[in-house]
């Protein structure tokens, strides 16, 4: 096994954005370790796929503990996996809270702990979260609360670890999309969708893509909330 050869976890890993992050990494040649509820085994060597709920700690221990075992390091965390759930305020269930919170926010905590301890022996490491800017702008008509509340929690808490891991070698950032075409999103609904984007159409999963790989290759960006909404953040 070669240890000097980089190693990422990516989360939500099975689909959509989640899916062209790993091809995207495995084009730089990095080793993968990649985690969703669904995702099945790989025929690649160089990608370990870990099947689980992210929002319980028995998976996140599981994936930086079989990561290490297998690639002997991590070098970068992609927190990806998140869902949407989108009712008036008053119709959410305690259900609904609970699913979102579960992934949204337990999966970026538990996995982000331990990703930053086993980044802490190299002195090195690298954090990209994948949040969203309606913390910051709100839609009308758009159901979000639950959004803001978690993705614009993972905002705060991005610039709260830059903080506090910068002396320690450790970046910490986040790509915040606008609506991107995946299979989360019929293609119905497409063109509705883009009109949320003041550049009017949807992005591309390999818009997201790029942007991580652009933060990955920035040794001086720390703590950076890089919007790629097609403007969608600067107003509308």
């Amino acid at each position: 096994m070669n240890k000097s050869q980089k190693v990422v976890v990516v989360t939500g890993a099975s689909q959509g954005i989640g899916a062209k992050i790993v091809q995207a990494f495995r084009k730089l040649d990095y080793r993968i370790v990649a985690t969703s509820r669904s995702i099945g085994p790989s025929d690649d060597d160089n990608i370990l796929n870990i099947a689980g709920d992210i929002g319980d700690p028995a998976t996140a221990r599981r994936v930086i503990s079989e990561g290490v075992a297998r690639f002997g390091r991590i070098d970068t965390l992609v927190n990806n996996a998140g869902i949407y759930i989108g009712k008036p305020f008053t119709e959410h269930t305690v259900e609904d809270y609970a699913a979102v919170m579960n992934v949204n926010m337990a999966g970026f905590y538990h996995i982000t702990q331990l990703a930053i301890a086993e980044m802490e022996k190299h002195s090195s490491g690298h954090v990209v979260s994948i949040t969203a800017s309606i913390d910051q702008v709100a839609i009308s008509g758009v159901y979000s609360v639950l959004a803001a509340l978690t993705k614009g929690g993972i905002n705060a808490a991005t610039k709260s670890l830059a903080i506090e891991y910068a002396k320690k070698g450790i970046r910490v950032n986040a790509v915040a999309p606008g609506n991107i075409k995946t299979p989360m999103h019929p293609p119905e609904i497409h063109e509705v969708l883009g009109t949320f984007n003041p550049i009017g159409r949807l992005g591309e999963t390999s818009d997201i893509a790029d942007a991580i790989l652009f933060l990955e290759s920035a040794p001086f960006i720390t703590g950076e909330i890089l919007h790629v909404d097609g403007g969608q953040s600067a107003g509308h």
